[in-house]
């Protein structure tokens, strides 16, 4: 995922929201706390999109709380199978699950930071092998007539693939059929 203004995956990933407790009494604010008018009081928490957090959180009007997709209730799953976990469900509008954690990390402190950068790199590192062994073998796994119990699995996983293992997903399966491709009208594919 880009860092881009214009990055559609940036943009959806800034959209998603975290919950807020404001600091300081906010004027004229009410309907960000579920459309009430009036003042936004102090220690009222509201949930906010993260593109409007950063701008609240930096100005020292509230504070957040980590969201549940990085609760340790999920990096304990992922700590203990990262295969298993669906992240597309775990985050709304697409399944950005590792694009919303980079903008988590910009909020967070340096040991917090590298932390929840330590949980979106150990858990890429374990799902990659995955996401490319069945984007090769996608096309054998649906070729048996009927489903077999590691197909089950298989797809249980790709349904839970994030946005970005989704796009490594479609990578490494044109990859794979433009090399039988290449392959087959090679001199060694004739032989």
């Amino acid at each position: 995922m880009e860092d881009d203004y214009y990055s559609i995956e940036s943009i959806l990933a800034e959209n998603q929201k975290i919950q807020c407790t404001f600091k300081i009494d906010i004027p004229e604010m009410g309907h960000l706390d579920g459309g009430k008018a009036g003042d936004l009081k102090a220690l009222t928490k509201a949930q906010i999109p993260l593109w409007m957090a950063y701008i609240i959180i930096f100005s020292d009007y509230a504070d957040f709380t980590v969201p549940p997709p990085f609760s340790a209730r999920v990096r304990n799953a992922l700590n203990a199978e990262p295969r298993s976990v669906r992240l597309s469900s775990q985050v709304g509008q697409g399944g950005l699950w590792y694009g919303f954690g980079r903008m988590i990390m910009n909020l967070l402190n340096d040991n917090s930071a590298k932390e929840l950068s330590g949980v979106l790199t150990t858990t890429f590192r374990a799902r990659l092998p995955e996401v490319i062994d069945q984007a090769q073998h996608f096309a054998s796994l649906h070729a048996a007539a009927g489903p077999s119990s590691g197909d089950a699995g298989a797809a249980a996983f790709r349904e839970g693939m994030d946005g970005t293992e989704r796009e490594l997903f479609q990578l490494a399966q044109d990859s794979a059929k433009k090399t039988k491709a290449w392959y087959e009208t090679s001199e060694r594919g004739r032989r």
